[in-house]
């Protein structure tokens, strides 16, 4: 594999910010980009498909693959609901000659830092405030009271490791944050 093909672009934040659309976006302007499908046992959401936005598989079966080594990065989020980047995925595009793009939290892509310091970008969508964030939980209409409130508690704690990142863009406007993101990926795909 040439070198310039294992490069890899990491999105993260906190739930809610928009990182999921962020990353959508770019899969649609740039060709060489392929999403990196993470694993999850929690329940898929009403638009969500099995293989497309994520592998959901058991506790059990995730458990075992942690226990195998297959996972570049894995996080229990929340209580027994775990969430992790396989392996595979990685070399699969790679193979391809594709950058792949992982869409992961915070505490993932810490993680993914330290074992891919090289060839790697690592964006931060960060909100435009903590209510903001909460409004836009809400609006999605898939939490009830205690999961929002954890989502928001994880999302004040997450938003403490804005600092380790060189690329942070606030997602005030979703336009203007695509088009930051856009030219940001445009510069690491080139050089």
């Amino acid at each position: 594999m040439k070198k310039e093909y294992q490069k890899m672009i990491v999105i993260t934040a906190p739930s809610g910010a928009g990182k999921t659309s962020i990353t959508r976006h770019l899969m649609k302007v740039f060709p060489q980009l392929a999403f990196s499908i993470s694993a999850a046992t929690r329940e898929p959401r009403s638009n969500e498909k099995n293989g497309t936005d994520y592998y959901f598989i058991s506790v059990e079966e995730f458990q075992k693959k942690i226990l195998n080594e297959e996972f570049v990065e894995w996080e229990m989020v929340y209580e027994g609901k775990y969430y992790g980047t396989l392996k595979s995925e990685l070399k699969r595009m790679w193979k391809q000659e594709l950058i792949p793009v992982l869409d992961i939290d915070v505490q993932g892509t810490i993680h993914v830092q330290k074992e891919y310091p090289v060839n790697s970008l690592f964006i931060f969508i960060k909100p435009p405030s903590i209510e903001e964030l909460q409004r836009r939980l809400e609006s999605r209409g898939s939490e009830n009271k205690e999961s929002l409130h954890a989502r928001i508690s994880k999302a004040a704690y997450e938003l403490s490791f804005v600092n380790q990142f060189r690329h942070v863009i606030e997602n005030k406007d979703f336009e203007t944050a695509c088009h930051e993101a856009e030219r940001i990926v445009k510069d690491f795909i080139n050089n």
